[in-house]
């Protein structure tokens, strides 16, 4: 079925597709093309694609087989319930990352206008869905990358979200600002990391995902920095490695945050590790 002498019906396109990529795939491919929801694929069969449209079918079954990543291909990745626009200048949000939106919750869920900060914002997933699930959040998002700051500012109009968004690294736009609650998913691959030129990680850009030789470097310049853009009894969050959770304890410890805990995401492992900053040290 490589070379369909004519262009095929919905049912013949998932069937050439479903060979290459798998089923689900296929369809999501097929509905962003068609801009379709999942119902018109089963009660319309029948209906054959313009040549229009089965050409970017095809296209984009190909891309997908040599391992582009689906979220990039559609422009789009949902998270916490909402879809955000995608591009490869940011990295693919995913769901153990949403652990940081449910601590962020149950921490500052009941105070009044909290303070928030993300670093490395990206898509602006964690930003804009702080913005829009904390009650008068006053958040502010920071990214070095310009062309990340693009996509995030798109995500934040579409999903109707206030944020300040600033460009930088990490904290050096921030001179003399503090936050009750600073939030990071920042890079924490180590360098050599073979899993780095495997599955979506290919594409995905290598500033957003690796850190120095055991990952960990932009975890220690964060927690060394954020002291000084804490409030008293102000929360750090970082999402960290599968098996960084104790680094990033000592870590903490050793800058002087207190009530430190790491927290495990569905599959059990200590995704996220923080502490409070009391301004006693």
């Amino acid at each position: 079925m490589d070379d369909l002498v004519a262009t095929p019906d919905i049912a013949g396109a998932l069937a050439w597709a479903r060979e290459r990529v798998g089923v689900m795939e296929a369809r999501i491919l097929l509905r962003h093309v068609l801009q379709c929801p999942p119902a018109r694929l089963v009660a319309h069969p029948e209906e054959r694609l313009t040549d229009e449209d089965w050409a970017a079918y095809r296209a984009l079954v190909e891309r997908r087989g040599a391992g582009e990543p689906v979220a990039y291909l559609v422009g789009e990745r949902e998270f916490f319930g909402r879809s955000f626009l995608v591009s490869p200048a940011v990295l693919i949000p995913r769901p153990e990352t949403e652990l940081i939106i449910e601590l962020a919750l149950a921490h500052f869920g009941n105070r009044p206008r909290p303070r928030v900060l993300d670093l490395g914002t990206g898509s602006g997933a964690i930003a804009v869905t702080l913005a829009r699930e904390l009650d008068a959040a006053d958040v502010t998002a920071v990214d070095a990358s310009r062309e990340a700051l693009w996509v995030a500012m798109a995500n934040a109009a579409r999903l109707g979200a206030s944020v300040s968004f600033v460009q930088g690294s990490w904290f050096d736009a921030l001179d003399g600002e503090r936050f009750q609650l600073i939030v990071s998913n920042p890079p924490y691959v180590a360098a050599g990391d073979p899993h780095l030129g495997e599955g979506d990680l290919r594409f995905e850009p290598h500033s957003a995902l690796a850190a120095g030789a055991d990952g960990l470097d932009d975890l220690k310049t964060i927690i060394a920095e954020a002291p000084r853009h804490l409030d008293d009894d102000g929360w750090l969050m970082l999402e960290h490695g599968y098996d960084q959770a104790a680094a990033v304890r000592s870590l903490l410890t050793d800058a002087g945050f207190t009530a430190i805990t790491s927290w495990a995401d569905l599959a059990g492992i200590e995704r996220v590790t923080g502490g409070r900053w009391s301004g006693r040290h």
